[in-house]
């Protein structure tokens, strides 16, 4: 039988006719659509803060960051690849120092094309503990948030593997690797993957999917224009405030003309 429709209108509280949902979010505790900048603080620019330290949240971060956060507290892995230049390591990078929870220790690395698997397991190893016979994790109580950046950048060898990727990828698929020494295979837990990789090209590489299969992927796109524009009308604001109103009036004119 055919579904009946509903006696009255459904009513999309705080939308409105044009909106694209993806710019809201919804509010469980009000019952209503609000726009993503509203889930967060103002943001004001801290003083005496340089140029290049300054990093405004746009709708894009915003949500993004949500999503990420959402996935990484459930013990979930995550990828995020898009294009250089929209925020990917800096969003991370800052989550992880700032808002993780406390029991969450976050430790980074850069891959690049001379990136050795020696050397990568090496630097994982030294931040893991001794759990019981056999299993190593982070100190107890805590969860390790790996967080690998450019994660497509390791030079392949002669058949085409990545040996820093391929490490990752049996840790993902047996749980652990093994101790070079001893030849022993050891269990890795409480460990938790993030990365973030530009698309290939320029040195860059396409990933195996026997990787890729095990991470939800938060993919960046290009700023929209709205967002590039509100994070330079937020620094130019904080640049010119001792100027005279009639200098601070051509800003918005400058940023739209740009």
């Amino acid at each position: 039988p055919m579904p009946t429709p509903p006696e009255k209108p459904i009513v999309l509280e705080g939308l409105q006719i044009g909106d694209n949902v993806y710019d809201y979010f919804y509010s469980m505790e009000q019952s209503r659509w609000i726009p993503w900048m509203e889930t967060i603080p103002t943001f004001d620019v801290p003083r005496s803060s340089r140029y290049e330290e300054i990093v405004v949240p746009s709708v894009d971060s915003v949500r993004l960051v949500y999503a990420f956060q959402l996935l990484i507290t459930n013990d979930k892995h995550v990828l995020c690849p898009g294009p250089t230049g929209t925020g990917k390591s800096v969003n991370i990078s800052m989550w992880l120092q700032k808002q993780a929870p406390d029991h969450f220790q976050g430790t980074f690395v850069n891959f690049s094309a001379q990136t050795g698997v020696n050397q990568f397991q090496d630097l994982i190893d030294g931040k893991l503990e001794k759990r019981r016979r056999g299993v190593y994790g982070p100190p107890a109580g805590k969860k390790m948030v790996l967080f690998v950046d450019d994660l497509n950048m390791p030079q392949k060898e002669y058949y085409g593997a990545q040996p820093p990727i391929e490490l990752l990828r049996q840790w993902h698929d047996h749980g652990g690797w093994y101790n070079r020494k001893e030849l022993k295979k050891f269990e890795i837990t409480d460990v938790i993957m993030a990365s973030a990789m530009g698309p290939p090209g320029g040195g860059r590489t396409f990933v195996t999917e026997r990787l890729k299969r095990h991470y939800n992927v938060v993919a960046y796109s290009d700023f929209q224009d709205s967002s590039i524009n509100q994070m330079f009308k937020t620094i130019c604001d904080y640049f010119f405030s001792s100027f005279d109103e009639s200098v601070r009036e051509l800003i918005s004119p400058m940023i739209t003309s740009t």
